[in-house]
């Protein structure tokens, strides 16, 4: 095609007359975007907050903020004549007699979940690829900042209908600021206006909940598109793929056709989960009172993992000077509340500096890893997901309990054993498969790939024809580097040690720097001295690049 479509130089023409803009259309609407499908992760959760913020929209309309006291003579006839408060009131009428409110809600409620699942996702692909390393530190810490603010979203979202389910989570979140030392009292009366559950809770949850965090949120999206714009797209190796270059297609109108089909999509299976999945049915569940709760309960995913630690953790406590009204700290809140979180959002804050610092690795980076090439680090990542996920099942330990009929003590103790020992062993484990996939790899290069034809030998033995693997596959296996270590591993020719390994902390940097860094199996085969067993069956070696 010579000439642009009309449809694209009509406008461009236009804005270039009024605003001297075609320079800037010409080089952005062509843009080159990688093409992989784990790059569209991220754009799951960008297109669920889009539905959020729609959906959101239309449901401040109608949802009323207030804890005043009403007597319910909605359309819900097993609650008429129920007391209970204006904003579960209102929830209510939304469900029943708004039209269409009740999908609407529910497409809320499933946008807010899928919004933090696709957070999660596209996290576990930047830090098993290596995308956050430099220049996108700040991008990085940016999507960490949404992850947190997600959950605080979610958790004000959640509480705002006042039925017995989001009353019962905000009753944990009372305890837990009262756990807080020193202050934790103060917390509690200032954001629920006094004594719990006061009447304030309410109104100051939804002005987070629909101004304050949604605003932020969209600032930081916006930051994080546009650092991504500017230090452009990281992409997977493969064919004439290197750092200083982009291989896929353009923004317009290849990308662009490409996005809007799944925001479709997206939306598509929003719909389809909100129309034939009933979630959080509050008119099942009543009006929140302190004095009465559900037995079975349990929140949204993300924050299972609050449920799950309070529920392991020991009821230890520590009295101050000896007494217990003079002051005392709840270790059993405390600690479960405060330090699986913090553990999480600190080593994902930190990570990519501490592995700067430990491979002294300060080069520029856009070509992802394969997760298998760095194994310590997709163990690392492995660990994290094991200690999440296994203190988001102790959520459920009652249910666990009650529906494999064992004993709810056992349980507790078995995931107390496990939330020590599941993390060592997913290390190890996920770090042994990381290097059989490097010999598998290193099979593929030296060996070729299985071509399905049997040939006998003179002497009778029967072996399979390997074939050389396409350029594709060859260029993508071989686009892996070593993972980088720190200079002078070893002292020099006078005895003196590098200035890596001076002092206890350099010692300590460089003996990590040699654990964690290096190659551990070359794509040759020769690494020390393992072998996989391949090589005895193989026919004669493919011819490959490395030839």
């Amino acid at each position: 095609m010579s000439t642009p479509p009309r449809f694209i130089s009509g406008p461009s023409r236009y804005l270039d007359d009024r605003l001297g803009a075609a320079g800037f259309f010409k080089r952005n609407l062509r843009k080159i975007f990688p093409d992989h499908w784990t790059f569209l992760l991220g754009e799951i959760a960008l297109y669920s907050f889009i539905i959020l913020l729609l959906t959101g929209t239309f449901l401040t309309f109608w949802f009323e903020p207030g804890m005043g006291h009403v007597v319910y003579d909605g359309s819900y006839a097993p609650l008429q004549g129920v007391e209970m408060s204006d904003a579960y009131a209102s929830a209510l009428r939304i469900s029943f007699d708004v039209r269409g409110g009740l999908l609407i809600r529910q497409i809320h409620h499933w946008a807010a979940l899928l919004f933090t699942a696709g957070l999660v996702v596209h996290m576990l692909r930047i830090f098993f690829t290596g995308a956050y390393r430099r220049p996108r530190e700040i991008n990085w810490l940016i999507g960490i900042a949404l992850f947190a603010l997600s959950l605080f979203e979610g958790l004000t979202g959640y509480s705002l209908p006042d039925d017995l389910l989001s009353g019962a989570g905000l009753r944990i979140t009372q305890g837990v600021l009262l756990s807080i030392p020193l202050i934790g009292t103060y917390l509690s009366f200032f954001l629920f206006g006094g004594e719990y559950p006061g009447e304030d809770v309410i109104p100051r949850f939804f002005t987070l909940h629909i101004l304050l965090i949604p605003g932020i949120l969209l600032a930081l999206i916006t930051a994080h598109l546009v650092l991504m714009w500017v230090q452009k797209h990281t992409q997977m190796p493969g064919k004439g793929r290197t750092e200083k270059n982009v291989v896929g297609a353009p923004l317009l109108p290849a990308f662009m056709a490409k996005s809007g089909a799944y925001l479709m999509f997206t939306a598509a299976v929003t719909a389809g989960l909100a129309t034939f999945t009933q979630i959080n049915p509050i008119w099942l569940f009543g009006p929140y009172t302190p004095a009465d709760i559900s037995a079975g309960s349990q929140p949204d995913w993300y924050m299972g993992f609050l449920e799950g630690s309070l529920r392991l953790m020991p009821s230890w406590e520590i009295n101050l000077f000896g007494t217990a009204h003079a002051g005392t700290v709840p270790l059993s809140v405390l600690i479960p509340a405060l330090l699986p979180l913090g553990l999480i959002i600190t080593g994902l804050v930190l990570f990519p500096f501490l592995e700067q610092w430990v491979t002294g690795d300060r080069r520029e980076h856009h070509i992802a890893d394969r997760p298998r090439n760095n194994p310590h680090r997709t163990a690392i990542g492995i660990t994290a997901i094991t200690f999440y996920g296994l203190l988001w099942l102790m959520g459920a330990n009652d249910l666990i309990a009650a529906n494999f009929h064992v004993s709810l003590n056992w349980t507790t103790y078995i995931g107390r054993v496990l939330i020590f020992l599941g993390p060592a062993l997913a290390y190890l484990i996920t770090y042994r498969m990381c290097l059989g996939l490097q010999r598998s790899d290193a099979a593929t290069i030296g060996h070729g790939v299985e071509s399905g034809v049997i040939k006998r030998l003179p002497h009778g033995e029967f072996v399979e024809i390997h074939a050389a693997p396409s350029e594709d596959i060859e260029a993508h296996l071989e686009g892996k580097t070593p993972v980088p270590m720190l200079p002078g591993s070893t002292q020099d020719g006078a005895g003196v040690p590098p200035k890596t390994a001076r002092g206890p902390l350099g010692r300590l940097r460089l003996k990590m720097s040699r654990a964690y860094g290096g190659e551990k199996i070359p794509l040759d085969g020769e690494h020390d001295g393992h072998h996989d067993g391949e090589h005895a069956r193989s026919g004669p070696p493919a011819k490959t690049s490395r030839d």
